[in-house]
């Protein structure tokens, strides 16, 4: 075959899949608009609140579970971040094994202790044990861990995704519950007998809890609060993060899978060249929240990662204790790759200033797509 004839298969290639994929897209819902969301009955949240009271100790013990390998980043630092802040609950950072916990898409952190090690200090199990979204569902040391704690009959709080492991630790079957909008149909799928609801940021059903998106863990977090010390606490807590209102309010029909964001997706992509590394300086006492949020939006553009650097190797602590590992040794970073606005900022203002930022800089399109992602509705 000529070399000729060859091109012009290759092109006629090029142009089918074009138009499939084109197709494709066009065959996707558009953008819906956000509504309002409707008000949550105040029967609703107290009876919700009824149902998260500590169930073994007036200050209760909070563990929140990470698998070492890759655990989403704000699900495992916004809850701790949060939660501590109360000075109400001994939380502790666990991971299923000794060793640092890579955090996804962004982060590395050393945890509290391990599940090994927490069950010696508590051999009666924690009063809530939140559960991350993870890279693995299946994890056979977290699932078996966290039916234990079940068992001994922790409240089980599942963020986001982490729905998906408290399913395959057997917890959701015959349980109202949510998940992350991406991952409704394959949960079901898999669990046909959990009952979804929508139109909820949290749902708690008989001591098992899940929340919708990324950013659902900030109202959750605070209902705990609400329940364990009060509401007067938790509205002070609010208030520091910037946040209006926590109750269980949501629009889902808002979040689905939609023409924008494939192309943005398939977009963003396909101009790898144009990645770019943006740095972000750990400095002794950043707040963990904030840190989270402000990581985790800039690492799921699909142009850019983040890297954290210190002036040394060694370990930053938080605001509340926790340690984060730098990802490169630097005194400086670039200043057009910097990400420096953190400190200042309340998390939820540091997060809205982070979604301005990447439209400035990559475009609307993709700070909706990165909104979307976090199933974040304000942006």
């Amino acid at each position: 075959m000529s070399l000729r004839r060859i091109l012009w298969v290759v092109l006629g290639i090029v142009i089918s899949l074009s138009a499939l994929g084109a197709a494709w897209l066009m065959s996707l819902p558009a953008t819906p608009g956000i509504a309002a969301a409707a008000s949550i009955p105040e029967s609703e949240t107290a009876a919700m609140l009824a149902a998260l009271q500590p169930p073994k100790r007036s200050r209760p013990v909070i563990a929140i579970i990470a698998i070492n390998d890759a655990t989403e980043t704000t699900d495992f630092l916004m809850p701790y971040g949060i939660l501590k802040r109360a000075d109400a609950a001994d939380v502790m950072a666990l991971a299923t094994r000794p060793g640092l916990v890579s955090l996804y898409p962004a982060l590395q952190a050393e945890p509290d202790a391990t599940i090994a090690q927490f069950d010696e200090r508590y051999p009666d199990g924690a009063d809530y044990v939140i559960v991350p979204a993870m890279s693995r569902d299946d994890d056979p040391e977290a699932l078996q861990w966290i039916k234990q704690q079940a068992d001994k009959g922790a409240i089980i709080v599942s963020v986001c995704a982490g729905a998906k492991v408290a399913a395959a630790a057997g917890l959701l079957d015959g349980r109202s519950a949510t998940t992350h909008w991406y991952y409704v149909d394959e949960l079901l799928e898999e669990h046909p007998e959990i009952r979804y609801v929508e139109n909820r940021r949290m749902v708690v059903d008989r001591a098992v809890a899940s929340t919708t998106g990324i950013t659902a863990s900030m109202p959750m977090m605070l209902m705990l609060i609400e329940a364990f010390a009060g509401k007067e606490k938790a509205a002070a807590i609010a208030s520091g993060l910037g946040v209006a209102n926590w109750d269980a309010r949501h629009d889902s029909a808002a979040f689905k899978f939609t023409r924008a964001f494939a192309a943005t997706a398939i977009a963003n992509r396909l101009a790898f060249w144009r990645a770019e590394d943006l740095g972000i300086p750990l400095r002794p006492g950043v707040d963990e929240v904030s840190l989270a949020l402000v990581a985790d939006a800039w690492s799921r553009t699909y142009r850019s990662s983040v890297v954290t650097y210190a002036n040394d190797a060694q370990p930053v602590e938080t605001r509340h204790g926790l340690r984060i590992i730098p990802d490169k040794t630097s005194a400086d970073w670039p200043a057009n790759r910097q990400l420096t606005r953190i400190e200042g900022l309340k998390p939820a203002e540091a997060l809205d200033h982070a979604l301005a930022g990447i439209a400035l800089r990559y475009g609307k399109d993709t700070a909706h797509f990165v909104a979307m992602q976090l199933e974040y509705a304000p942006f």
